[in-house]
């Protein structure tokens, strides 16, 4: 180690084992480090990176009092804390395949197995902190926003010999900056430059972004297909396809994509919200759910963990049951009591009430007690809407439209898209769901659960053309549910429809929900029967 360097580094050490703490103060020492700082819990680490600048910080992966190093790392790299002239090592016994592969997801400039040896971390700490010190220059602009800037001083470090052992990353960076400039067409350029010499994954993953960018979605999904399949690819490569997916509105292959990818990093939130809030998009309520209790139970005891979350399981409970028949909404209610008592019992001094009256407003509207719903939101606080959050604006506008009460459920929607649209913060999927929901809401005035009911009512009795219009909403709350696409089907082959040019695609929808959904014995030879009709058509 140079002497000089380690005197010159601020280290900051994040780890809850003193027999740990004591090995690496005594290792550092040794290579000549001074200036070390030691804490023992993410919060300390993050107070402590809020207010003062480090050039090292060691974390271990595997803290035990709130969760592990991988919730700081990524908070901190996605909130943009962690200076990129900042050097971040991981340490940790544990060499699993799920730390591997949150390792490849993350990219820390390193990881240390433990043990280690003294010459090993000398080895390891020199490379990492050379490469820092070589490229200051330039993560300075970039830190700075001063890209053009950026771009000169890479491209001057680029042009001297000296700097070769560093010429690979120097080109991953020079990529990213020509990016951060918006000179794509010259991205692509350099991608494509690079590639014909050497096929780096950084540099394939580059081109994706280069051609989303430059709107050849065909060109990108072809290439982002490869590296689906190759292991240091395949997380980043499911990222760029679902934003490709979004971009083109097919909002299924997109929640498919995000799916696959929390399967391989299941601790990854961020995925799961977003796959909460696509699944909404889709009306897919089972993967909603799904994924409202995967941020509970990943971000449980972590810097991620708050009260909203086990509401929003709560909500996303209900939201199932309204699709639901009665053994499985009884079920659902019993869950979402659960996720509350959770709630009490992790955050006993939240003031969530009026919040949690909603929920248990909606709860009683499922168990058929409409009235003592409707009074119970009648006695909540008036309009303080800038207190609330969004999730709970969104869980009380769904309350009143279930009641009946549809101007106030506009009202509090409008609220929200005035929200979304004013943040430089942001969700453009959620912003998609919000105008979704309040379209939907505005021209269909019953429930998901009331809409079922009156469709098969109108069709029993003869009613044809109610039972098409009813089950048509129904389908667009539900398309996810065989028994309601069944049903339209049948209404619309009874109608003769199935002939009919505007009715195919709906035709196709249903089709697919029901040859992807379970169906018992009865429906199953109702839909024989349809399809030998549409397949005459064919």
């Amino acid at each position: 180690m140079n002497p000089l360097i380690a005197k010159e580094t601020k280290v900051l050490i994040v780890d809850d084992q003193v027999l740990a703490k004591g090995y690496m103060k005594y290792s550092l020492e040794e290579l000549g480090f001074s200036d070390i700082t030691y804490v023992d819990k993410v919060h300390l680490a993050l107070n402590k990176i809020r207010h003062q600048r480090y050039d090292l910080i060691v974390c271990s992966y595997n803290l035990k009092h709130e969760q592990d190093g991988y919730y700081f790392y990524d908070e901190i790299n996605r909130n943009g804390e962690l200076p990129l002239s900042t050097a971040f090592v991981f340490i940790s016994a544990d060499t699993t395949a799920d730390l591997v592969q949150s390792i490849v997801e993350l990219q820390p400039d390193d990881f240390l197995a433990k043990p280690f040896t003294v010459k090993e971390l000398d080895r390891r700490l020199s490379r990492i902190l050379g490469r820092k010190r070589a490229l200051q220059s330039v993560y300075w602009c970039i830190e700075k926003k001063h890209y053009p800037k950026a771009l000169s001083e890479v491209e001057l470090f680029l042009s001297e010999p000296k700097n070769a052992e560093f010429f690979p990353l120097a080109l991953k960076i020079k990529g990213e900056v020509l990016q951060l400039c918006g000179h794509y067409t010259q991205a692509r350029v350099f991608y494509k430059a690079i590639l014909n010499v050497q096929t780096f994954t950084w540099a394939q993953l580059g081109l994706v972004k280069t051609y989303l960018h430059l709107n050849e979605d065909e060109a990108a999904e072809k290439l982002v297909l490869r590296l689906a399949f190759k292991p240091e690819s395949q997380l980043a490569a499911y990222d760029l396809l679902m934003s490709l997916q979004i971009k083109q509105g097919d909002f299924d292959t997109a929640l498919e994509c995000v799916l696959m990818a929390s399967e391989i990093s299941p601790r990854n939130i961020r995925r799961h919200k977003t796959a909460l809030d696509l699944s909404r998009i889709t009306h897919d309520y089972y993967t909603q759910f799904e994924a409202a209790k995967k941020v509970v139970k990943f971000a449980k005891n972590s810097i991620h963990d708050m009260p909203e979350h086990y509401l929003n399981v709560a909500r996303a409970g209900i939201d199932y049951a309204m699709t639901a028949d009665e053994e499985q909404t009884n079920a659902l209610i019993k869950q979402a009591n659960e996720y509350i008592r959770q709630f009490r019992q992790a955050f006993p001094k939240a003031d969530m009430q009026d919040q949690v009256n909603v929920i248990n407003a909606r709860l009683m509207y499922l168990s058929d007690e409409k009235d003592n719903a409707k009074s119970l939101l009648e006695q909540l606080g008036n309009e303080n809407w800038e207190s609330e959050s969004i999730e709970a604006l969104l869980d009380k506008a769904k309350a009143f439209h279930e009641i009946g009460i549809h101007e106030r459920s506009q009202e509090i929607l409008s609220e929200i898209m005035r929200r979304c649209e004013e943040s430089e913060q942001g969700n453009e999927i959620f912003l998609h769901y919000v105008e979704q929901e309040q379209k939907e809401k505005r021209q269909i005035k019953q429930s998901s659960k009331e809409l079922n009911n009156a469709a098969v009512q109108h069709f029993q009795q003869g009613d044809v053309d109610n039972a098409l219009h009813t089950f048509t909403d129904a389908f667009t709350l539900m398309p996810k549910k065989p028994s309601i696409a069944l049903n339209l089907l049948q209404v619309i082959t009874i109608k003769r429809l199935h002939t009919d040019d505007a009715y195919q695609k709906t035709i196709q929808r249903c089709v697919k929900t029901v040859e992807n959904g379970p169906l018992n014995d009865e429906q199953e030879n109702r839909y024989v029967k349809i399809r030998e009709l549409l397949d005459d058509i064919a």
